[in-house]
């Protein structure tokens, strides 16, 4: 199985899997192109298996990570994504112990998932077989997984910022992000203003321009976090379709 290593020097001819031919991504792409040569500083890896689909891992030192959690001496994996009809051939144990040789002499691995199976999230069920166990969890499913290298008797966990209502000053729909997902700038700058007029709901967009602000987020999911009148609504990527769905549930919230 052939793996391709994103760098500076190749990565403006390379795919980065998530939007391979989706021309409204365009700008998307871009910016977490951007995202990428800024971080490999920060020691991120970007790996992928040498297809034209979503066969990838992106991982970085966890004191580098874009995400509110303590884990000093941690990996963690910021993305980890094998596409539906790449699944069961072995690149996810592959990408997965690409990871683990990066992490010799680390404490072990941690990464986001959930109880159950969600989109953007890694499966915890696949993750439980490969050695990790939750470590921490905060609502309103959100769960930290470890894979332990070490002995190390102190569990990674979630910040203490983390909160789920940490938005109640705002009413309307709030969304917080980062340029982490080449998804993300088209529906943040195009359906947002959409829901907003169907709706006629207030929008407020917070973009995380650091690792510090990112640390510091009280949204366990920095990539894209959306918020209600004030409490966390969902970290999957709003259309407006998909907010309609919503609306009914939430309106009198």
């Amino acid at each position: 199985m052939n793996l391709l290593t994103l760098t500076k020097e190749n990565l403006a001819q390379e795919h980065i899997c998530c939007a391979i031919a989706d021309k409204k991504n365009a700008v998307g792409i871009a910016r977490k192109k951007e995202w990428l040569t800024n971080r490999f500083q920060d020691g991120l890896v970007f790996r992928k298996a040498d297809v034209r689909g979503k066969v990838f891992i992106e991982y970085l030192p966890a004191e580098n990570a874009w995400c509110p959690i303590d884990a000093d001496g941690y990996m963690f994996i910021n993305c980890f994504w094998v596409a539906g009809r790449y699944q069961h051939q072995g690149y996810g144990a592959e990408l997965l112990n690409s990871c683990l040789l990066d992490s010799a002499g680390k404490k072990g691995i941690v990464i986001i998932s959930s109880a159950k199976k969600r989109p953007y999230l890694s499966d915890k069920a696949y993750l439980l077989k490969k050695g990790f166990e939750v470590a921490d969890t905060s609502a309103p499913y959100f769960e930290l997984l470890v894979k332990r290298l070490q002995n190390d008797p102190i569990m990674p966990k979630f910040k203490d910022t983390v909160n789920s209502s940490a938005f109640n000053h705002n009413l309307g729909l709030t969304v917080q992000y980062t340029d982490q997902c080449p998804f993300v700038d088209y529906y943040v700058q195009r359906e947002l203003d959409m829901i907003g007029e169907e709706f006629d709901i207030p929008i407020h967009r917070i973009k995380l321009e650091s690792r510090e602000q990112a640390q510091k987020s009280s949204a366990v999911f920095t990539t894209y976090s959306a918020f209600y009148n004030g409490k966390f609504l969902t970290h999957e990527i709003l259309s407006k379709v998909k907010f309609s769905k919503l609306w009914e549930k939430i309106k009198n919230v």
